[in-house]
């Protein structure tokens, strides 16, 4: 009896001990810490944010310097607002700009920083002025293929632009 009550504390403990890596590692795979963060906010507006989420990473030339730590609407413009955490050993040119970008067709999105050249640096709550916010590929695959649809009913012929002369009958040149 005795063996089996050693057996089960044991099962027990591995099975807390496990629980806790899962915990630990969930935690620092989506960006929080459970130490202070040291870095410096950003703040960076854009038109779309699609699949950003907090916990997401910023990016410097494909290195991970940060990540997402807010994402809101702001209510007199509607642009969604991202709080960005930034290691503070970066000093980032005050002229940086941020974009939303893409791992690949249907990997995650992240936040890729690109530096500017200018003197002055930002600073602990500025905003990054220079945005661009997502771009979905369903809105480009469905212009695309509202444009081959639209070719094909006119018979796979462009039509012809505005001001150019018709020529009757539709062959030789105008004189």
């Amino acid at each position: 009896m005795k063996s089996r009550g050693f057996a089960e504390v044991a099962v027990g403990a591995v099975v807390l001990l496990v629980a806790t890596g899962f915990l630990l590692f969930a935690v620092t795979s989506s960006g929080r810490s459970l130490m202070a963060p040291d870095g410096i906010h950003l703040r960076a507006k854009f038109d779309r944010i699609d699949g950003i989420a907090v916990g997401a990473d910023v990016r410097m030339a494909g290195v991970r310097v940060g990540s997402v730590t807010e994402a809101r609407i702001e209510p007199e413009t509607f642009l969604a607002v991202l709080t960005l955490r930034v290691d503070a050993v970066l000093r980032l040119p005050s002229d940086t700009s941020a974009e939303i970008q893409s791992e690949g067709l249907l990997g995650g999105r992240f936040v890729s920083l690109v530096p500017g050249g200018s003197e002055r640096v930002l600073t602990n709550g500025q905003t990054i002025a220079n945005t661009q916010g997502a771009v979905s590929l369903e809105s480009l695959l469905g212009r695309f293929i509202f444009s081959v649809t639209e070719l094909n009913a006119r018979g796979g012929q462009p039509q012809p632009q505005q001001g150019t002369p018709s020529v009757p009958g539709g062959q030789g040149t105008p004189r």
